[in-house]
C-alpha cells in the first residue's frame, strides 16, 4: 500500500530521478521535487522503434531539447509493453548507481493498492515520491499556469469532450474554464487529453516547436511536433 509522503520533509536534500512525460504533470512535479531535492537525471521510455516517446508521442530531438533546457540528463530506452517493466526497472537501477534515492511521478490519482510505481521502485531499491499526489486537479491547473509553465495541447480524446480544434491551444485560466464549462476535468485525468511543456521556470530558454498536420485514429486525434532546428538552442 502506498502512503501518503510528507513530500517536503520526505524529499528533504534528497537525489531523485524524475519519470517525465514531456507533460504538464510530470514538468510540475519535478519543479516541486527540484525546490526540495536534487535531480540526477529524467527517464523517458520510448516506443518499439524508439522513434517516439511511448506516453505522449514526442520524437527524441524534442525530449532532449526539453532536458537539455532544463539542464539535466535523460535516462532512456525502447521496450515494447511485454518488456517494459523490466526495462523501466533496469534504468531506475542505472539512475540508482548514480546516486538516485527516489523516484518522482506526476501521479495525481495513484489507487492505494496495486501501484506499479511502487512496486517497480521498490524492486530497484529506491523510494517513490508523488508531489501531486491527491491534489485537487484544478489547483494543479492552476499552480502550473500561475508559476508561468506553458503548454501545448497535443492529443484529443474525441469521444470524451475534446475538439480537434482543441489541439494547439495552450492551457490558460480562461482555457481552463472553458474546458470545466465543456464537463472536462482541467488536468485531462480521465485521458481527455495530452500535452507538451514547451517553457517556463524549468526551463533556460523556450523550446522551439513546429506544429505538423494534425492526425487521427479512432477516437483520438494528434498534433506532432517537431523541434524547429533553425532555432539557436546551442549544442543539444
Amino acid at each position: 500500500m502506498v502512503e501518503k509522503m510528507d513530500w517536503k520533509n520526505g524529499a528533504l536534500g534528497q537525489k531523485f530521478i524524475a519519470s517525465f512525460s514531456g507533460g504538464k504533470d510530470s514538468v510540475l512535479a519535478l519543479y516541486k521535487a527540484m525546490k526540495v531535492g536534487t535531480a540526477v537525471g529524467l527517464i523517458v521510455m520510448m516506443e518499439e522503434e524508439g522513434k517516439r516517446s511511448r506516453s505522449h508521442g514526442m520524437p527524441p530531438e524534442l525530449i532532449r531539447a526539453q532536458a537539455h533546457s532544463i539542464g539535466l540528463p535523460v535516462y532512456t530506452a525502447a521496450a515494447s509493453w511485454t518488456d517494459y517493466e523490466e526495462v523501466f526497472t533496469r534504468l531506475l537501477e542505472q539512475a540508482k548507481n548514480q546516486g538516485a534515492e527516489l523516484l518522482v511521478t506526476g501521479d495525481l490519482d495513484m489507487p492505494a493498492h496495486g501501484c506499479w510505481h511502487d512496486k517497480v521502485t521498490k524492486n530497484a531499491g529506491l523510494k517513490l515520491g508523488m508531489p501531486l499526489w491527491e491534489m485537487d486537479h484544478k489547483e494543479v491547473v492552476e499552480e502550473f499556469i500561475n508559476l508561468g509553465f506553458i503548454t501545448i495541447i497535443v492529443t484529443v480524446n474525441l469521444s470524451l469532450g475534446m475538439r480537434e480544434d482543441d489541439l494547439g491551444r495552450t492551457l490558460t485560466h480562461e482555457y481552463v474554464q472553458e474546458l470545466e464549462a465543456r464537463g472536462i476535468d482541467p488536468c485531462g485525468e480521465g485521458g481527455e487529453f495530452h500535452t507538451t511543456v514547451i517553457d517556463g521556470p524549468l526551463f533556460e530558454h523556450p523550446i522551439p516547436v513546429r506544429k505538423c498536420t494534425i492526425l487521427t485514429d479512432g477516437d483520438y486525434a494528434f498534433l506532432p511536433l517537431e523541434l524547429d532546428q533553425t532555432a539557436d538552442m546551442g549544442t543539444l
